[in-house]
């Protein structure tokens, strides 16, 4: 049964297949440090091998998705589970059916994603009841998730005609790839100030992904993991208008 240890780690033996599709099994000693952010394995308990023995295997905690059963997947392994890792499945086989549902309850509570709900009060640049004057210029804004922050950046300036009908000046609708604030990659010689994992809602499907953020000087940008080169997107900050935290949170 998995344990929780004095460093408030929790540990125990599991048989994982390290070489995948092998179906062979090996006892391990695995070590969950949610402070780390690390699930690490082991020949044998660290406290009964030589002084710096290395450990056997380690997954970074932001690269697990998702920990389920994994018996009807391998029928032949009793009280088998499996972490889906990038592009790899980990099998592991706990000691009995008690011992399965607390790895895996412990695994996927280690990797929960906790992500803000957007606030009503958010600007929106489809809210009807924003209207301008008529003859003044109106500017139109979007709010983008950032490491669970909204960031209110303008998209494109209309005009009212005398007659309060908008009209673009390129009289076209960009698509998301060309909104104005859109770049292809940072500056080459940027000094990074913060760098991290955090949490984006995507613009079209509204759906929550874990992407690694960099933030210099001039831009914020992400990438799908920090073992990528080239971002995903590229933010200039003189395009953003507001950031501010929100309130509201939902798991």
């Amino acid at each position: 049964m998995p344990y929780v240890d004095r460093q408030n780690r929790i540990c125990g033996f599991l048989d994982i297949e390290e070489n995948e599709n092998s179906g062979k099994f090996l006892r391990r000693y695995f070590i969950l440090d949610t402070r780390e952010d690390s699930f690490v394995w082991y020949m044998d308990n660290p406290q009964n091998l030589p002084s710096g023995s290395s450990r056997v295997g380690a997954i970074k905690l932001t690269y697990i998705s998702k920990v389920s059963d994994a018996t009807k997947l391998r029928p032949k392994a009793e009280f088998c589970f499996v972490m889906n890792a990038g592009m790899r499945k980990y099998f592991l086989q706990a000691n009995d059916q008690q011992d399965l549902v607390e790895w895996v309850n412990v695994l996927n509570k280690a990797i929960k994603i906790t992500v803000p709900k957007q606030s009503d009060s958010q600007p929106n640049s489809d809210n009807p009841n924003r209207q301008g004057e008529c003859g003044k210029k109106q500017v139109s804004y979007r709010t983008d998730i950032v490491g669970g922050v909204p960031i209110i950046t303008p998209t494109q300036k209309e005009e009212i005609n005398e007659c309060g009908e908008s009209t673009d000046k390129n009289n076209l609708k960009r698509s998301h790839s060309h909104l104005p604030y859109f770049t292809p990659k940072p500056p080459p010689d940027s000094a990074v100030i913060k760098a991290g994992y955090c949490v984006k809602q995507g613009a079209v499907m509204k759906n929550w992904k874990r992407r690694y953020f960099q933030l210099d000087e001039n831009t914020i940008g992400y990438f799908k993991s920090e073992l990528e080169k080239e971002p995903l997107r590229v933010i200039p900050l003189k395009e953003v208008h507001k950031v501010q935290e929100c309130k509201q949170r939902m798991c």
